[in-house]
């Protein structure tokens, strides 16, 4: 097992683990791979992100975003459950926000930016096929 840790701290701010690439001049900037293992006799290991919990204030912010592209298109997100095995279903996708016992729960907020010079972006949601039972 590996660790990196900042350490925790009494009186003021933990520190901060910064994990980047370089900055390329001509040329493509390096890249970041966090991957977990493959294993023949369980579940496959997790990747879980979190940011951290505050007993007085908000909470840390867990923020996914694409590179920007100046001069052209900025980057792409993916998230998606890879297809499933011969025997077994697709992973499922939960977007979900959390409860409140006092005050709003969050929203869930899908849109698409504007533009100055051409259609803006298209929201699209499909349900797939099925050979078996009702449909979703």
């Amino acid at each position: 097992m590996l660790v990196f840790s900042s350490g925790s701290t009494s009186s003021g701010n933990s520190g901060a683990i910064i994990v980047g690439t370089g900055t390329a001049t001509s040329g493509r900037s390096g890249m970041i791979l966090l991957t977990v293992g493959s294993g023949t006799s369980s579940v496959g290991g997790s990747l879980q992100l979190s940011s951290g919990r505050s007993t007085v204030n908000t909470g840390g912010a867990v923020d996914v975003a694409s590179g920007e592209g100046t001069a052209t298109s900025s980057g792409m997100i993916s998230i998606r459950s890879i297809n499933a095995g011969v025997d077994g279903s697709s992973g499922m996708l939960v977007f979900s926000s959390g409860s409140s016992s006092s005050g709003n729960s969050g929203a869930i907020v899908l849109g698409s930016g504007t533009s100055t010079d051409g259609r803006s972006g298209m929201i699209l949601l499909t349900v797939g096929s099925g050979t078996s039972g009702a449909g979703g």
